[in-house]
């Protein structure tokens, strides 16, 4: 029987790239985080799989197409590849909010599915995002940690009273100071 192997689960908006207010539409649109693709590059030999688990509503609220998402997302993929890093897998729900959908975070249907279709041990996993949904997410899923970063959205997710309600949350200033913590603990 195969082993179960833990993953980074990672938010995609606020988390790899800037928040756009309008939506990330277009690659043109994408600003990566240099921390980020350092952070990455520095984690791509760790035995987690890395994989982005991101809400698109744009898609659902007819902004964009599903392919337009989809390859928006694997343009990501493929600059985080050419500065060094790795992205397993990159899974997005297309809905919008009142879809009523397993996938949209704060439910946990993103990160289950990538479970089952990447033999993940949610379990010790872990959940970074910018947004308390995220975290929700990661805690319905079973993942060990959650963890916020400040970047995107999280500065302010963690001014609403909600942020009270995560028992084990740990907040970083970006993705990079994320990963460096992970990788003490590790060793």
């Amino acid at each position: 029987m195969k082993t179960l192997q833990p993953a980074l689960f990672l938010d995609r908006d606020g988390v790899i790239n800037e928040n756009r207010a309008n939506y990330v539409r277009s690659w043109a649109d994408v600003e990566l985080y240099p921390q980020a693709l350092r952070a990455l590059a520095l984690v791509r030999d760790l035995p987690y799989k890395i994989i982005v688990v991101t809400n698109q509503s744009a898609v659902g609220r007819g902004i964009i197409s599903l392919a337009q998402a989809e390859a928006i997302n694997a343009e990501i993929v493929t600059a985080v590849a050419q500065q060094g890093g790795r992205i397993d897998a990159a899974y997005l729900c297309p809905h919008a909010p009142d879809d009523n959908c397993d996938c949209r975070k704060p439910r946990p249907g993103l990160l289950l599915r990538a479970a089952r279709e990447h033999g993940i041990d949610i379990g010790r996993s872990l959940m970074i995002g910018d947004a308390l949904t995220d975290l929700a997410a990661g805690q319905a899923a079973g993942v060990a940690q959650t963890i916020l970063l400040r970047t995107g959205r999280g500065e302010a997710q963690l001014q609403l009273p909600q942020a009270a309600d995560f028992v084990s949350l740990t907040v970083y200033d970006e993705l990079y100071q994320a990963v460096t913590a992970l990788i003490r603990t590790t060793n």
